[in-house]
């Protein structure tokens, strides 16, 4: 009995310990998703704007710009996945691969090369395990993204978009991400970021899969359509993917602080548990040593 005691206080210990760890990290994420989710409030609107903008001078143009033609019979895609660096995170990032996997199915169902660009250790360490191939990854910035990495990404997959499959490049870009709804809800999304999509006069700009409503704003072009497009759809690309990063950041800090606030309140409730066990143990104890010394006293009156 003695040494079943021993052993529930021993595992008492244990969880303490790992209590004490997800508790801190549960405050860490919950004081850096503040700043995330101001960063993805103050990102998004100019994402939007821009996106719109282009959308429009596009639409209301003849202009052909080679980011916003559509290739005649497609080979290959780019995908870029973003997930995590680090785990504890609950399904975030699983979550993100499973949808860069059904974006890839449908994709290789549609008679395309998927290449795949990977953002985060999580994705790489996927793709590495199973042995896929994949041309560039991005890792060690997931839970704080700065402006350089996004340029940096937008001007790789821009080049291998312009590129064409002709040339060993791509004929469409999509990214996959996770969109930031609210602490609690966090929604993979799937984006097409080259050739920029407009139908009939509308966009989806925000992400939901829904075209918005209302006409696109006019612009007047000047000098030309064509020069203003040269200059607005780099900065539309690298600013749909800065913004998709941030997006991606503040939901894995929300995932990780509600996993980690999941793993403490499940840790107080096995120290709840083994505290029980290790007092009934102790108490069979007790009453073992009682019963014991009754009996050895009751042996010794016979005895006499």
């Amino acid at each position: 009995m003695a040494a079943q005691t021993r052993i529930y206080r021993q595992r008492i210990r244990s969880v303490q310990a790992t209590k004490k760890i997800t508790r801190a990290m549960e405050l860490i994420a919950a004081s850096r998703v503040v700043k995330a989710r101001k960063r993805v409030e103050e990102s998004t609107p100019y994402a939007l704007a821009l996106t719109r903008a282009c959308s429009a001078v596009a639409t209301n143009s003849n202009t052909d710009h080679p980011l916003t033609t559509e290739r005649v019979d497609p080979k290959r895609a780019a995908v870029l996945i973003c997930t995590s660096d680090r785990g504890l995170a609950g399904a975030y990032s699983v979550n993100a691969i499973k949808k860069a996997a059904e974006l890839i199915e449908r994709l290789n169902n549609e008679g395309k090369e998927v290449v795949a660009y990977l953002v985060g250790r999580k994705a790489v360490s996927y793709y590495r395990f199973r042995r896929r191939d994949f041309a560039k990854e991005w890792t060690g910035f997931t839970d704080g993204p700065d402006f350089e990495v996004a340029k940096e990404i937008g001007d790789e997959l821009t080049a291998q978009f312009i590129a064409g499959s002709e040339e060993g490049g791509v004929d469409e870009v999509h990214i996959v991400y996770t969109r930031f709804v609210s602490m609690v809800t966090q929604e993979p999304q799937v984006v097409r970021l080259l050739p920029l999509e407009v139908v009939e006069g509308e966009i989806d700009t925000d992400g939901d899969g829904k075209p918005d409503s209302g006409p696109l704003p006019l612009y007047e072009f000047e000098p030309s359509a064509d020069e203003v497009l040269d200059a607005l759809l780099p900065k539309y690309v690298t600013a749909r993917i800065y913004n998709a990063l941030l997006q991606s950041a503040a939901s894995e800090l929300a995932a990780r602080q509600r996993a980690m606030k999941s793993a403490t309140d499940n840790a107080e409730d096995l120290i709840k548990t083994y505290t029980r066990l290790a007092n009934q143990a102790r108490q069979a104890e007790i009453t073992q040593e009682i019963s014991e010394i009754v009996g050895g006293a009751s042996a010794l009156a016979d005895a006499s």
